[in-house]
């Protein structure tokens, strides 16, 4: 499952720039809407939306933002009709692309979404055409900053964690959905701080492709997470060193 990480790295600097234009605070309102119409408004009993919380204020997202997106969702005020829809399709080589969005207009979220894979070399697909390669599972980063590996990896493995991969500056810890609350518990009360916690879409393998269609590739999922609509977009893509590295150059 390692590698993972990479594109948490990517992601993580996408955010920081969204958020000096305030993009990332509207999607993350949204996530916040969905988690508490879906649970309830209390996140000490609602773990989604203790997450999304928690991506929140590692965002910078003023408290205030956060309790009207919280009253918005429990019918407290005037709202959007939000609905959650995955897409699915094929971008450079192949490869498997998930895109989930939350979007008050499926119309107009269909032809942005075919026509950011039309521009990018791939192609929207049916429903299940790619859903089968990936795993629901529950993905937690934790920088190193001075922790111990080998105790991280025994926190994690004892609260249920299926896996956990140590890289020279980051650990990615993989688990169940169904273990995914004890093992985020479990790292919260050794006082660790985590970088990412969240339930994502694993690939169960990774497609290599050349430098130039991996390029592509990435460059679709960037115009994907542009549109105002895309929650999080996942792919089969195994990154190499040499994309991440010419990506970062030309971001």
């Amino acid at each position: 499952m390692s590698g993972h990480s990479k594109w948490s790295t990517i992601k993580r600097k996408k955010g920081a720039e969204d958020a000096k234009r305030g993009k990332i605070f509207t999607k993350i309102g949204r996530e916040i809407e969905i988690a508490v119409r879906e649970g309830d408004p209390d996140p000490d009993t609602n773990f989604r939306l203790r997450l999304v919380i928690d991506k929140a204020k590692q965002a910078n997202m003023p408290k205030d933002n956060i309790e009207r997106a919280i009253r918005r969702g429990a019918g407290l005020e005037k709202t959007e009709d939000l609905q959650r829809i995955t897409y699915e399709g094929y971008g450079p080589g192949g490869t498997a692309v998930m895109v989930q969005v939350l979007t008050d207009n499926r119309n107009r979220t269909v032809s942005d979404i075919r026509r950011a894979f039309s521009r990018h070399g791939g192609n929207l697909g049916e429903n299940g055409c790619v859903a089968w390669m990936f795993e629901p599972k529950g993905y937690i980063t934790v920088p190193m900053n001075g922790y111990d590996p080998d105790e991280l990896f025994e926190i994690a493995l004892e609260a249920g964690a299926e896996d956990v991969v140590i890289g020279e500056d980051m650990v990615e810890i993989y688990s169940g959905i169904d273990d995914f609350q004890n093992v985020q518990e479990a790292i919260s009360e050794a006082k660790i701080d985590t970088e990412t916690a969240e339930m994502s879409m694993i690939p169960q393998t990774k497609v290599s492709l050349s430098l130039s269609d991996g390029l592509k590739l990435m460059a679709l999922v960037d115009a994907l997470e542009e549109l105002d609509d895309v929650e999080q977009v996942y792919t089969n893509l195994e990154i190499t060193d040499e994309m991440f590295e010419q990506y970062a150059e030309e971001s």
